[in-house]
């Protein structure tokens, strides 16, 4: 049977003396915020049967503060990590005790994404959404903050000027890494192909923008096609993969630069062998992962979700805290890049 953690293991995790975490735990004396934050973790960690107490000890003294998320494509497993991490990101910020209220829009209609982020109005203090670059959207974001709300963007710049911060990769980056790296992977000229999730998707333009201008400058041997809207669906994708495949025999390589990359992953196992036709991805999911260790994905550009979600509560709570920005900016995170040998 595992021994059950003491008090002495708690102080040896949180690195303080026993006497503390004794102060901590039974509130004798005042301790600080951090030093009791710390203890407070080290127990959770290592399930320290009074940790619940030690949390009720130092919660009542940090401001509560209540944030809201609007994520779309609730099935996938990529916005599912996405949503377990804010939790995790909220419920674990320092200096507050947080809670978070997590909506899905079941489109990618501006509608869909406007009336979510209205419907938050009043039920919490700043909100962070995926939604699409769209004037909808961006009436919603200006009604927000002026009752006090700041709004963040998530993965997709919106409302720019408006939204208090873009938080996500740089896009224009992310397309020159992918481009970049077919070229790499690729040893014959031929033709390249981009899908792009639609027109509303400012990330996505971004993208396409820096794929294109890497092999108009780096590469031009290679042939890029008009690019193809695949709705950030998998039958889209699959079925505009088989069909590139069909047309263009000298087909290189292919980039997804939004969702969708299940289907040109599956269409590529139907009607190649790995390696044929070098695909770049965003995303590491469990299609992707399994793609690459099989050959038919040469890269995934990931966002680092644990990094975003944690920096995003504190850019959302130090605007609730401090009062919004006059000057809208951007917070670039670096991206998490996966070849087949390292996964």
């Amino acid at each position: 049977m595992a021994r059950r953690p003491t008090v002495a293991d708690v102080a040896r995790e949180a690195g303080v003396s026993v006497a503390t975490v004794d102060r901590v735990l039974n509130g004798r004396e005042r301790v600080r915020e951090s030093t009791a934050r710390a203890v407070y973790e080290a127990a959770q960690r290592i399930g320290y049967h009074a940790a619940a107490l030690i949390g009720s000890r130092i919660q009542p003294t940090l401001p509560a503060m209540r944030f809201g998320f609007v994520l779309h494509k609730e099935k996938q497993a990529f916005y599912q990590n996405f949503s377990a991490e804010i939790d995790r990101a909220v419920r674990g910020a320092q200096g507050l005790r947080g809670e978070a209220e997590i909506a899905f829009a079941t489109s990618q209609a501006p509608s869909d994404f406007a009336a979510l982020m209205r419907g938050m109005k009043g039920r919490v203090q700043a909100v962070a959404a995926t939604a699409v670059t769209h004037h909808e959207v961006t009436e919603a974001v200006e009604e927000l903050q002026a009752a006090g709300i700041p709004v963040f963007a998530l993965l997709n710049d919106f409302a720019q000027g408006v939204r208090q911060n873009y938080v996500g990769l740089n896009n224009l980056k992310v397309g020159r890494i992918a481009a970049s790296m077919l070229a790499t992977a690729v040893h014959r000229p031929g033709k390249i192909a981009v899908f792009v999730g639609g027109y509303r998707w400012h990330g996505h333009e971004l993208r396409e923008t820096g794929f294109r201008s890497y092999f108009r400058e780096a590469a031009p041997q290679f042939t890029v096609l008009d690019s193809l809207v695949n709705l950030e669906t998998r039958q889209l994708t699959y079925e505009a993969t088989l069909d590139l495949v069909a047309r263009h025999p000298d087909l290189r390589g292919i980039y997804c630069a939004g969702g969708g990359m299940e289907g040109a992953i599956a269409a590529l196992r139907e009607a190649r062998k790995p390696g044929d036709v070098a695909l770049v991805v965003n995303e590491l999911t469990p299609e992707s992962r399994a793609a690459l260790l099989d050959g038919f994905v040469v890269l995934v550009i990931s966002t680092p979700l644990e990094r975003l979600c944690r920096d995003l509560v504190g850019l959302m709570s130090a605007a609730v805290s401090s009062g919004m920005s006059d000057m809208p900016g951007q917070y670039f995170l670096q991206p998490d890049l996966y070849l087949p040998e390292s996964v």
